[in-house]
């Protein structure tokens, strides 16, 4: 039987490698070099693209040329390397914790460059083994096997085809993430407000074993229940903060306020700033914050979401996930 993978949070995670390139959407100064840590027994991370724009980028390598990947010859004989293009796009997992804390977060993923940025997504998506084995803390509630046999948009609504294993499997809350990350996943680009669901060819009204009623078309709003009290969108778990650090998501806390921190790779706190959304206390709203911090140098550092308690104030549903942190 397939279910959700969740893993344990670990207490700390490894760092490693070079960041490829800065964005557009704000990020300034060196990216520089990720320092080296002491041993650990948590996996390492690679240093993620650096934050999309809405719409996908090409993402160069760190010489800011295009990457280079191996390419078969029609006679068999090895051939150059050539150039290969490739794009940004941002996939859903979900990010394990306590209620409150746990739900969707945004990853990204580097694919070749393609016309078809929502099949390139869906397939991002579904193979899920290399992300959730770099980060500990990322699950998957898509079963293994999944398979997308089609995809097409028509008046802003994405008819996603997928193989019988979709559904095969796991409770309501396995079958319920399984559908939010495929909408989240789909919604990220302008053309998509919502997903059709059909399971080799059959168009789904009620969907796994609990028999989920899908009343048509599905939107991000139908997966609210799937989101952490505070959700950031941008930047994506393990992408460049830039700096200022752009943030942005949707919450639903005690009168629309908490708050976001940023800590440096020691865990000191940069900047802890107040936030409020455009709804709570029982609405989800938006938010959109600026934060400027300062570090010497180019290094991993965590973007922190919380708020007080009504009671005492206290801090609650704490999030945290790594984010690249850059000189201003």
């Amino acid at each position: 039987m397939n279910a959700i993978r969740h893993r344990s949070l670990l207490p700390a995670l490894a760092l490693s490698g070079l960041l490829v390139a800065t964005a557009a959407c704000g990020s300034s100064g060196t990216l520089g070099q990720v320092p080296t840590v002491p041993p650990t027994t948590a996996p390492s991370i690679d240093p993620g693209p650096p934050d999309a724009t809405p719409a996908p980028l090409i993402s160069p390598s760190p010489s800011g040329q295009p990457s280079s990947a191996p390419a078969a010859s029609p006679s068999g004989a090895p051939s150059p390397s050539v150039p290969v293009e490739t794009m940004v796009i941002r996939a859903y997992y979900v990010l394990d914790g306590d209620p409150g804390v746990e739900g969707l977060v945004p990853t990204l993923r580097v694919v070749p460059k393609s016309a078809g940025v929502a099949r390139a997504a869906v397939e991002a998506l579904l193979d899920a083994d290399a992300i959730i084995d770099q980060y500990s803390r990322l699950s998957t509630a898509v079963p293994g096997g999944t398979s997308l046999l089609g995809i097409s948009i028509k008046d802003g609504v994405a008819t996603v085809d997928l193989s019988r294993d979709f559904e095969a499997g796991g409770g309501s809350a396995s079958s319920t993430y399984r559908l939010g990350q495929v909408v989240y996943t789909l919604t990220q680009f302008s053309t998509v407000r919502a997903v059709l669901f059909q399971i080799e060819g059959r168009t789904v009204t009620t969907f796994g074993p609990e028999g989920i009623q899908l009343d048509g078309p599905q939107g991000r709003a139908d997966f609210e229940a799937q989101l952490p009290s505070d959700f950031v969108d941008r930047p994506a778990f393990g992408a460049a903060a830039g700096n200022p650090a752009r943030i942005t998501g949707t919450s639903n806390v005690f009168e629309a306020t908490f708050r976001i921190a940023i800590l440096d790779a020691s865990r000191k706190v940069l900047v802890d700033q107040m936030a409020m959304a455009t709804c709570g206390t029982g609405c989800r709203g938006t938010f959109d914050v600026t934060l400027r911090y300062d570090v010497p140098k180019a290094q991993w550092g965590t973007l922190r979401t919380y708020f007080g308690s009504a009671q005492d104030g206290s801090p609650q549903d704490i999030r945290d996930y790594p984010v690249w942190l850059t000189p201003a």
